[in-house]
């Protein structure tokens, strides 16, 4: 069976809605970001392409090629201390870009979880009370409803209560 979700005749549907809202602040949280955060985004992306490898991998071959004495060119690193140093400190550069931006990518998507936290926790309450509803009607026309754990679908679940139970089955678990 095939899904569609139909246009309502005053407005886009609400997925549509919902993917221009996301983009939209995706676009703004993108215009907001500061001039650093821009530039270690930039260096982490073009450090974590290809083209960054192959070049990296062609000046390490031409550097070792020439400072063991197999090209024409003079050596001038036959240690490679030069080289070793060099990598040292790109390493040190790279990696605290690629904190910085992990970082704000780990600020984001904890907005993002605390978001779907909300929308879960209102989508179990809207629930919840829906189920009631449904109970009352049932009651109200005479109507039996089999479904033993109806009495505790009705009730309402405190996040809290949920997350101390969580805690403490990892805590048992791990004894």
């Amino acid at each position: 069976m095939e899904q569609s979700f139909t246009k309502p005749p005053d407005g886009p549907s609400v997925v549509a809605r919902n993917i221009q809202a996301l983009l939209l602040r995706q676009s703004r949280e993108q215009e907001s970001r500061t001039l650093q955060q821009r530039i270690a985004d930039a260096i982490t992306r073009a450090a974590g392409s290809l083209p960054f490898v192959y070049v990296h991998l062609a000046v390490v071959v031409v550097w070792t090629l020439v400072n063991v004495g197999w090209t024409p060119l003079k050596p001038f690193d036959p240690t490679f201390v030069l080289l070793a140093t060099a990598a040292s400190v790109e390493a040190i550069f790279l990696s605290t870009f690629v904190l910085v931006t992990q970082n704000r990518m780990q600020r984001e998507a904890d907005r993002r979880a605390d978001l779907d936290l909300q929308i879960s926790l209102l989508t179990e309450h809207e629930l919840t009370r829906v189920i009631q509803l449904v109970n009352a009607i049932a009651e109200k026309v005479g109507a039996q409803l089999p479904m033993p754990e109806l009495e505790e679908l009705q009730r309402d679940i405190s996040p809290e209560q949920v997350l101390d139970a969580i805690d403490k089955a990892s805590t048992n678990g791990r004894t």
